[in-house]
């Protein structure tokens, strides 16, 4: 080997020296045993977490339902005649007592008359009897008359004081019969179509000659399975006739107009063997005629209201088949995996029991955890859990 080459070699040897040298020196701590340590360092993972709230929650069963009438007159004739005049229109609302039809009462009106007649005539003759049994107890004082003579006359006005009493009876009788010719409203209402004009021949055992329907308040009928019924009876055998009901109706655009709010009114005393649902009505106010019979709504029943418990996100629930757990957020913001109890849901929320209000437990981004990680909230993810937490606490 030449000069040259030996002195190329050398060059190449000092360059590979110091290259080494330099690795060494700069990665002593921090090179690839420092490289270990870092992979080796836990990662944090960015979760949305909720605070567990405590607050009141009702339990409520939803159920659909029917709008009916709070009750419902078909309105007769009392007697066979004619209709003289109709009173009201097709439609109308009506109060208690209003005038509806008058019928021909000409036939009732004579004898009407004929009754009083009859008692004028029979009061007439009670008071010539009147007469002669005072006179005749003037005359047996005189020993003028026999003791018999004023028994009869006494019998006689006894009986003649019946007759005037039956008489009387027969008069309010006709009176009666008089005031069937005039048809007013039982209820408020509003009144059906009109099924007679002036001049139709009514009867009692004919066609109704109007329905009235009761519509402020109004009720609303619908069903809830049987085993809903020792919600329902609550504690003791007595109906509970005062459980909040809210009605949910479409209005005209098709959303879901403000609910209405009534009371329980009816549970029926059977359940219905072929379905297995018990017949339940709600009666509430209904001003504004909003509701309508006929007209299909949803029944929301409130059977109770749970006190203080803790409530969540149902999207903060890891379910492993009867199995509820849920991550719970540490002060050094660890995950732990804790089983709850879930008592009741409804609609995005759960109360359970196991977790404390004001804990804090992971709802988004808990498919990756392991119990031990290390978690952070992005700005984003806040935000989230903030508005969820106002959404529980209202």
């Amino acid at each position: 080997m030449n000069a040259r080459a030996l002195g190329g070699w050398t060059a190449v040897a000092a360059v590979v020296a110091g290259g080494v040298w330099w690795w060494s020196s700069h990665t002593g701590a921090g090179g690839p045993a420092g490289a270990g340590k870092a992979a080796s360092a836990p990662q944090e993972q960015a979760v949305t977490v909720v605070a567990v709230a405590q607050q009141d929650m009702p339990v409520t069963v939803e159920a659909a339902g029917t709008v009916v009438p709070l009750n419902t007159v078909e309105v007769r004739p009392q007697v066979s005649t004619t209709v003289r005049s109709v009173a009201i229109q097709e439609g109308q609302f009506v109060h208690q007592g209003d005038l509806l039809f008058t019928l021909d009462d000409r036939t009732d009106q004579a004898n009407l008359e004929k009754a009083k007649a009859t008692l004028l005539h029979d009061q007439a003759t009670l008071a010539d009897l009147e007469r002669q049994w005072r006179r005749n107890q003037e005359l047996l004082g005189q020993n003028f008359v026999s003791q018999g003579a004023v028994d009869s006359i006494r019998a006689q006005r006894d009986a003649q004081l019946a007759l005037v009493a039956s008489d009387r009876a027969a008069v309010r009788a006709a009176e009666v019969n008089v005031g069937y010719n005039v048809v007013r409203s039982p209820l408020n209402g509003r009144a059906g179509a009109i099924a007679v004009h002036p001049g139709s021949l009514v009867t009692p055992t004919g066609a109704a000659l109007v329905t009235i329907s009761q519509i402020d308040p109004i009720a609303v009928s619908f069903t809830l399975p049987e085993a809903q019924l020792p919600a329902l009876l609550g504690d003791g055998p007595q109906r509970r006739d005062s459980l909040p009901v809210q009605v949910l109706r479409k209005n005209a655009d098709g959303g879901t107009a403000a609910p209405l709010t009534g009371r329980l009114s009816f549970l029926d005393n059977t359940v219905d063997s072929t379905s297995g649902t018990i017949k339940l009505k709600a009666a509430l106010a209904n001003p504004n005629q909003a509701l309508w019979p006929g007209q299909y709504v949803t029944v929301q029943l409130t059977l109770r209201t749970l006190q203080n418990v803790a409530v969540l996100p149902q999207a903060a629930l890891i379910i492993k088949g009867e199995v509820r757990q849920v991550y719970v957020v540490g002060a050094d913001h660890t995950v732990a995996l804790r089983s709850v109890g879930l008592l009741h849901s409804a609609g995005l929320w759960a109360v359970v029991t196991g977790v404390q209000p004001g804990e804090k437990v992971v709802m988004e981004g808990k498919e990756n955890l392991r119990p031990g990680a290390m978690v952070r909230e992005s700005a984003a993810r806040a935000s989230a859990a903030q508005a969820a937490s106002a959404g529980a606490g209202a």
